[in-house]
């Protein structure tokens, strides 16, 4: 008996030590973080993403919105339509629904794909180009596809 008490005390606390963001992101450990495609150690706090596996509820973590779109790709991962996945607001730094967010092209990203996300369109220069979520993986894909030829 004392023994299945601790055990649920220690998954109780093992929950409640796992910070989350007001809308569902999970806190990042800045600088200790890796991204789940490239390796790096995740740092920018403007241009960093996070995917949630529906089923498992397992974390990915990724430095450049480049390296989920293609992550996915290579992992071949199905569940992306199901999937949350939270972006840096580039103005705020605030975590928003990278499906949602409204994205620019012309940034300094750590993998220099150059998309960076906005809750508010107002937030983009009227003289920059506005795109969606699918419109900047659809271009990703594109970019690393003609890179190999």
């Amino acid at each position: 008996m004392k023994i299945k008490l601790i055990l649920i005390l220690l998954s109780l606390l093992s929950v409640s030590c796992q910070k989350k963001d007001n809308n569902g992101a999970s806190k990042i450990h800045w600088d200790r973080d890796m991204c789940a495609r490239c390796v790096m150690v995740v740092s920018d706090r403007r241009n960093t993403i996070q995917l949630k596996n529906p089923s498992s509820g397992k974390k990915y973590v990724f430095d450049d919105i480049g390296c989920l779109v293609l992550w996915v790709e290579d992992e071949k991962i199905d569940w992306i339509d199901k999937a949350k996945i939270w972006i840096t607001d580039k103005s705020s730094g605030e975590w928003i629904d990278a499906k949602k967010a409204f994205y620019s092209s012309e940034n300094i990203t750590p993998m220099a794909y150059g998309y960076s996300a906005y809750k508010s369109r107002d937030k983009i220069k009227s003289s920059e180009e506005v795109i969606d979520f699918v419109e900047v993986s659809k271009r990703v894909i594109e970019f690393e596809a003609n890179k190999s030829h």
